[in-house]
């Protein structure tokens, strides 16, 4: 009770060890979610725009459409549409009618968004060291094998947008493309 008479802190008290780890998960995803955001925050990008520029460049040189760009997204986005329309007008990527179906639209990225890429590159590489120097090496082994089990457990699978089959289970942190020379990639 000590801690509802500091106002700011909440009894730590859970229905089960279920709700409890759920919790502390989804918490210490928006913790790792906020940090990240830090480090695109400079380069004037949000993760999720992050993670579409990423994907644009493992699909170079055909592009990728809306629906493909949707189904590689970490996190699923309502709005492909709109996120890829504020990239295009900061000249991040281009975007062309398909000469046999008008419908299509392909996405590619464009040099600046390339050049942008780039410069962030060496941040990214070192942003998970960072964000996980606390762990043991035996640590992340283990909070990875457990991480990969609720992924796969099949009482929510039905519930959650499946990973593409491309997709390995072992996904990048930030996007999935053409293999790069950093684990977050």
């Amino acid at each position: 009770m000590a801690a509802h008479s500091q106002g700011s802190e909440q009894a730590l008290s859970f229905a089960s060890p279920q709700e409890e780890a759920l919790l502390t998960l989804v918490r210490a995803a928006d913790q790792m979610q906020r940090a990240m955001q830090h480090y695109f925050k400079p380069a004037g990008l949000t993760a999720t725009q992050y993670n579409v520029l990423r994907i644009l460049r493992g699909g170079r040189p055909t592009g990728l459409t809306c629906s493909a760009i949707g189904a590689r997204m970490i996190t699923a986005e309502p709005d492909i549409t709109r996120l890829l329309g504020r990239l295009k007008t900061q000249n991040l990527l281009c975007q062309k009618r398909d000469t046999h179906d008008r419908r299509v639209v392909w996405t590619h990225i464009s040099q600046k968004g390339l050049d942008l890429l780039a410069s962030l590159d060496e941040i990214v590489d070192q942003a998970p060291r960072e964000l996980l120097k606390e762990l043991t090496g035996a640590e992340l082994k283990e909070l990875t094998r457990i991480l990969k089990k609720i992924q796969g457990c099949p009482s929510h699978a039905a519930q959650t947008t499946q990973m593409p089959p491309e997709r390995p289970a072992t996904a990048k942190l930030l996007s999935p493309e053409a293999p790069r020379r950093h684990p977050l990639e």
